[in-house]
């Protein structure tokens, strides 16, 4: 078989044509160079890599790895889907290693905390990737004591997100994460914040767009506005000021972080990079010596983990935020949305934000039951432990019920809301052996409906949604503090119909990470 027969196994019958032999010659040397340009970037790196043998293992030792098989507990989450991986990063900002008092020292709680937080969901086909940033004022349900791995959804706190790093590093907001969500987070990796400053650097600096001048003294920044090229230092207090850019708020920052990666982004996969060997180790070297992941993911799976995705394109790379709203008890902070739930659904069923369920689950056989109890109530308030969800779409409803049930002597906590139309007046979900406790949650609720649902666990979920009457005492109730003021209602809220008082589902929106940085 001669050259031209392997290059095309396929057609072997020689051109016979003076004509037909050009042509054929000049397809093989056509084919010949559109092959090596595809290798070119292959060989490249397969240079960096042969030229740097003993750099693999420096860069593989820079990573700190942290087994947290057992730190996890039993608790956790199946995977709904085969195939997609969940990866939490995490940005520490521990400010040792620094060498420089500029961003502050240390929190007042003696630790680091996770500020940026951000789920790398990697989809089966590998054709997608969605980056869902959490903004670090959240209030959500956390483990009450991170070390004691036993504890279970009753014993659970309202936390701020970001506490719970502090509270118990990364695999305290792991769980809390994946309780709160249901998504099964594969592998972790924390980054602080002179690995993020170097690797701006090893990258030349990072482009960004900014819409005014900036002058910040804390971060020490004095920027004009319109397009400009960042050094490490410059980035990191770009990308960590609040209050002198935008609306000041944690996510405005969330914004600008995301838009900064899509210029990372760009700029990493641009052939600049390839082709500055020394740049690329620069980079690598400094992604991982500021590193720390889970004791499976070393340098040999992230390889394997960028072969899979290397021809997602960035227009395929996503970038979006946790719906939240203003959190009832202290309007600097927030917590989740209905939208919230939409958000971890899709990414438990690994399917695209604006493609809809391939079908609707089963919802479990329910009963009714009468407001007030038609036998005694057995199970006194301060042995149940309840979880109110918002399916309204009323700002504070589910605080607002939190607040009602706790002076009655009830372990009562606020939960992410649930999808609006799924939802009809008040549902109470409980295990079998919970009966008893439900009945005692239904006195509290008027014309609420009782739904047997093993997978609430020890926990009583509450679940308001258009139509729901507002929580009421129940005969056995504890103390004597009345109800707080009921400000808001679902009451008069028709499915389909809304009305006065209702706050719509915010958007999921969604940024791409080839959209131009001043877009």
């Amino acid at each position: 078989m001669n050259d031209w027969e392997l290059l095309d196994p396929v057609s072997r019958d020689q051109p016979q044509t003076r004509r037909e032999r050009r042509a054929a010659m000049q397809e093989r040397r056509s084919r010949r160079r559109r092959i090596w340009l595809a290798v070119i970037p292959l060989l490249i790196v397969a240079a960096v890599l042969v030229s740097t043998g003993l750099a693999y293992s420096k860069l593989d030792s820079n990573i700190e790895r942290i087994d947290l098989t057992t730190a996890l507990g039993t608790e956790r989450p199946t995977a709904e889907a085969e195939g997609p991986l969940n990866i939490l990063v995490m940005g520490s900002d521990t400010r040792q290693g620094l060498g420089t008092r500029e961003y502050g020292v240390d929190t007042a709680e003696g630790g680091a905390q996770s500020d940026t937080n951000m789920l790398v969901h990697l989809s089966a086909d590998r054709k997608r990737a969605l980056v869902v940033s959490i903004p670090r004022d959240s209030m959500v349900p956390s483990p009450r004591n991170c070390a004691v791995l036993t504890s279970r959804y009753q014993d659970e706190v309202i936390r701020q997100w970001n506490k719970n790093y502090n509270q118990g590093g990364p695999s305290c907001v792991i769980r809390t994460l994946e309780r709160n969500t249901r998504v099964l987070v594969d592998h972790f990796v924390v980054i602080d914040f002179m690995g993020f400053r170097r690797m701006v650097d090893a990258l030349g600096g990072v482009e960004v767009c900014l819409p005014e001048p900036v002058s910040d003294r804390d971060a020490r920044i004095e920027l004009e506005a319109g397009r400009q090229v960042l050094s490490g230092e410059e980035a990191l207090g770009y990308v960590r000021m609040r209050k002198s850019l935008g609306d000041g708020s944690d996510l405005g920052r969330i914004e600008r972080q995301q838009t900064f990666l899509s210029s990372v982004a760009q700029k990493a996969t641009s052939t600049s990079l390839l082709l500055r060997p020394d740049r690329l180790y620069s980079f690598l070297d400094a992604a991982t010596e500021s590193m720390t992941t889970d004791s499976e993911l070393g340098t040999a799976q992230m390889a394997r983990i960028a072969n899979s995705v290397r021809s997602i394109g960035l227009d395929k790379v996503e970038f979006v935020t946790v719906p939240t709203e203003e959190y009832p008890e202290d309007p600097n902070r927030v917590q989740w949305t209905a939208g919230a739930d939409d958000l971890w659904e899709a990414i438990r069923q690994d399917r695209p934000l604006n493609e809809e369920p391939d079908e609707t689950p089963t919802a479990p056989a329910t009963t009714s039951a009468p407001a007030t109890p038609a036998e005694p109530l057995t199970v006194s308030p301060d042995e149940i432990s309840v979880i109110i969800q918002n399916a309204a779409g009323v700002g504070g409803l589910a605080g607002q019920a939190t607040r009602a049930l706790a002076v009655q002597g009830f372990v009562a906590m606020t939960g992410s809301g649930v999808a609006s139309d799924e939802v009809s007046g008040t549902v109470i979900r409980f295990a079998a052996d919970k009966a008893e406790a439900a009945r005692t949650v239904q006195a509290a609720f008027p014309n609420s409906e009782l739904v047997e649902d093993e997978e609430a666990g020890e926990l009583i979920v509450v679940q308001m949604g258009k139509g729901a009457i507002n929580p009421v005492e129940v005969p056995n109730r504890l103390g004597f503090e009345p109800l707080p003021e009921m400000t808001v209602s679902a009451e008069h809220l028709v499915p389909g119909e809304p009305e006065g008082g209702e706050t719509p589902t915010p958007e999921i929106t969604v940024r791409s990470a080839d959209q131009d940085i001043c877009g």
